[in-house]
């Protein structure tokens, strides 16, 4: 079992950064992947970055590339996504999740735990 804890989301101006972590429990965090979703209201969980416990490797979503960045550290069995150039339309619960399956990194069904997730608010 893993469970997962995001934090350092709120509000910030348009053009600013944040920085989301999101804390894991559990000895085996280096052996998952992790990724990181966002979820409007009415609008269905959308991809926007991972990073495998191979390599790693990182993916992203097309609206994200080049502003995001994410990353891990296994030692704090913590994952974090840098947010930069942030825009009104990132705003969004970004939600945390781990999954052992390697592959389909933007399938929400792949992801096997899921943190509550944390409000980011761009304003414009």
């Amino acid at each position: 079992q893993v469970q997962l804890v995001e934090s350092g989301g709120g509000l910030v101006q348009a053009g600013g950064s944040l920085r989301l972590s999101c804390a894991a429990s559990g000895r085996i965090f280096s052996r998952y992947d992790m990724g990181w979703f966002r979820q409007v209201p009415g609008k269905a969980r959308e991809f926007v970055a991972a990073i495998s416990w191979r390599g790693p490797y990182r993916y992203y979503g097309d609206s994200v590339k080049g502003r995001f960045t994410i990353s891990r550290d296994n030692a704090k069995n913590t994952v974090y996504l840098q947010m930069n150039s942030l825009k009104p339309e990132d705003t969004a619960v970004y939600y945390c999740a781990a999954k052992v399956q390697a592959g389909e990194w933007s399938a929400t069904w792949r992801y096997d735990y899921w943190g509550q997730g944390t409000q980011v608010t761009v304003s414009s």
